[in-house]
């Protein structure tokens, strides 16, 4: 009342002042601004545009009596209210925080980027300790801690518009995480680093003892004693990690950096640099560009945790440093429009540190639609569960269990109420189910479970338990995987999985793998019902030959023959192949390969004659109404299952090692 009173009376002073000038006009202007200056200072706002026309609600902020830190109770946020600068190099995080707080006042907000360059340094940025599936060992990184340069936590009913800017990021971070959050959308964003942790050169001159490079802009480096070192923002590479790229063939294979670190380095011009040494048995070509990075993944992409109703759409992931975008006992994922590739003005040819889309332990339905994957040096998507061993049988209700792998613990994966299923770890056979009344972790390592009645009788210590609870349904469309070192999909859950009408160009190693184990890297489960439809896959696996098959069931089993997988329907797709595997299944019931077209390319020098369909352990196969250009014949392979377990059109049928191991 008090500040109304006073702007009141300033106003009436103003008014006799203009009648005795009887200035009409300039009363008029003074009265109209007057009156916006008032309704700012009320309701802090006036006038709204569309925001999908790519423009930005205006702000007139009395900044004499509303403090900056103050939380704004408008749902509409402007970063660059809280002193975000865009285009001016400078540290946005403070300001972001504090606009992601003012957030935290509103039932719903939208936290609004004007467009622009904004840039995130570690210094201020949130440093949580986080436990994360996949990632490192405590060999590897001691100290779970992220820097995080977006971090948004019990939050709810949020949308971040980036309205198209870029965030540069600095040294090493994890771009976002929404930890114990729901229904947030994160849209029109492009995400990059100034110096990614990706180091690339191009051979520019190659000889059996000379090779002349061109070391990309973003690639810091410097010669000591002849030797070149890379380094960056806060860093410096010692371990490394190498995958050479042929650009003209849109291929990456696994390589090394042994020869250049033994090498004599000279500096010949700005960024191209002379390695004398010994480089005759790599085979390297001109043009061939060599990336390397350390194989710690001390970070991650980004990380979603213990979050529910999640969605990207139209964001570009230009480079993430660590594992990707890591989804972790999260429920309902949506990712629409996320591009997973190099910025076409960069000219680089890595947009991946490791895998892009990476989910542990989620539930409810994860959607990857219209999405992009270019230049990774793993796998773009990976979905599955997590086997803990049994260790201990402390009673009939109560057991201990561990996490197995060295670089996935730590985190809570059980949970009261869950169902859990029992399984027999070098079978993975699924053999009873129980409901957990308490989880507790007790160390980094194991968790303690306890369930509502006995466990089974024939549990026993190695034994795996999986939780059938966090298992997620799974559709995957419109997506364009292209230039991949490793894999394309991997999925292993129960629910239902549908992958439509994908691209897959050039993915180093299966397309799509359906694995599940409990002896390697311990990612659980066996599905039950999985559809792939109009796709198309081209020259794929030729990082994995002789084995390069375009899709690949194959849980480990170590040799028994009881069934894991059911229900795998693979209809209406092209296979543009080079060589001859299409399909390498075992262990599978229900599997149907029908209506899809097999075409023969010169990608690369067709290997030996081997089968098309390679199947072992398996029951009620179909494999038929699939054409076949370029080749004279399609044939299958069967070991160790009946040939009445193939209904086929093929007349090529080999059948090898029926002995069975029960």
């Amino acid at each position: 009342m008090i500040l109304l009173s006073s702007n009141y009376q300033f106003f009436i002073n103003w008014l006799q002042f203009i009648s005795i000038v009887n200035i009409i006009y300039v009363k008029r202007l003074i009265i109209i601004f007057y009156i916006s200056v008032l309704t700012s200072s009320v309701f802090g706002y006036a006038g709204e545009v569309n925001l999908k026309q790519g423009k930005q609600r205006i702000f007139f902020t009395d900044l004499a009596t509303r403090s900056r830190d103050t939380p704004s109770h408008n749902n509409l946020i402007n970063v660059t209210d809280y002193g975000a600068k865009p285009g001016s190099f400078e540290d946005a995080v403070p300001a972001i925080k504090m606009a992601i707080g003012a957030c935290k006042g509103n039932a719903s907000a939208t936290l609004i980027f004007p467009k622009g360059r904004y840039d995130f340094w570690p210094d201020k940025a949130e440093k949580r300790n986080y436990f994360i599936s996949n990632t490192s060992s405590a060999a590897e990184c001691p100290l779970k801690l992220e820097t995080i340069g977006l971090f948004f936590e019990q939050m709810k009913n949020l949308t971040i518009e980036g309205n198209g800017s870029i965030f540069v990021f600095h040294g090493k971070m994890t771009t976002f995480a929404l930890v114990h959050c729901e229904n947030i959308c994160l849209q029109n964003i492009k995400m990059d680093f100034e110096r990614p942790t990706m180091s690339e050169m191009t051979f520019r001159m190659v000889s059996d003892s000379v090779i002349v490079s061109d070391i990309h802009p973003d690639s810091k480096y410097t010669i000591v004693n002849g030797q070149l070192k890379w380094y960056g923002e806060g860093w410096g590479l010692k371990n490394f990690h190498a995958i050479l790229v042929n650009p003209d063939k849109g291929t990456e294979f696994y390589s090394s950096w042994a020869p250049f670190e033994k090498a004599t380095a000279v500096s010949i011009s700005p960024n191209q640099v002379r390695f004398t040494g010994e480089f005759k048995k790599y085979s390297f070509q001109p043009g061939q560009v060599l990336t390397i990075r350390d194989p710690i993944r001390d970070q991650v992409g980004g990380f979603i945790d213990l979050s529910k109703n999640i969605t990207l759409k139209n964001v570009s992931m230009h480079y993430m440093h660590g594992l990707g975008i890591v989804n972790q006992f999260s429920e309902n994922l949506h990712y629409d429009s996320v591009f997973v590739m190099p910025r076409p003005e960069s000219g680089r040819m890595i947009s991946s540190f490791a895998d892009c889309m990476h989910f542990s332990g989620c539930k409810g339905q994860i959607t990857i639609e219209n999405c992009r994957f270019k230049g990774t040096h793993d796998d773009p998507i990976n979905v599955h569960g997590t086997h803990l061993e049994v260790t201990k049988i402390i009673s009939p209700t109560k057991l201990i269990i561990r996490f197995m792998h060295p670089q996935t613990y730590g985190f809570e994966a059980f949970f009261a109420g869950d169902t859990i299923a029992f399984v027999h770890s070098l079978k993975l056979q699924i053999f009873a189910q129980g409901v957990l009344t308490s989880a507790k972790l007790i160390s980094e390592k194991e968790i303690e479970v306890e369930f509502a009645s006995p466990v089974p009788p024939d549990l026993v210590v190695n034994d795996c338990l999986e939780n059938l609870t966090w298992t997620p349904s799974v559709t995957i469309r419109n997506c364009r995987f292209e230039r991949i070192l490793t894999r394309g999909i991997l999925v292993t859950t129960r629910e239902k999985v549908l992958i439509e009408n994908n691209e897959f160009i050039k993915v180093g190693m299966n397309a799509i793998l359906i694995a599940n184990d409990a002896s390697s890297w311990y990612e659980s489960g066996a599905v039950k019902d999985v559809t792939i439809r109009n796709n198309i896959f081209e020259d794929c696996g030729y990082n994995s030959a002789p084995d390069n098959y375009a899709i690949a069931i194959a849980p480990e089993t170590h040799g028994f023959v009881n069934i894991v997988h059911r229900n795998i329907r693979i209809e209406n797709n092209v296979f543009k192949v080079y060589d001859y595997p299409i399909l390498t299944a075992h262990n599978t019931e229900g599997l149907i390969f029908k209506n899809n077209k097999i075409i023969r390319t010169d990608f690369m020098k067709q290997g030996v004659k081997r089968p098309q369909f390679n199947l072992q352990a398996c029951k009620k196969v179909e494999i038929s109404d699939n054409s076949v250009e370029g080749f004279n014949d399609a044939s299958a392979q069967l070991e160790r299952m009946d040939k009445k377990d193939l209904s086929t059109d093929i007349t090529n049928v080999k059948m090898i090692g029926t002995g069975k191991k029960k």
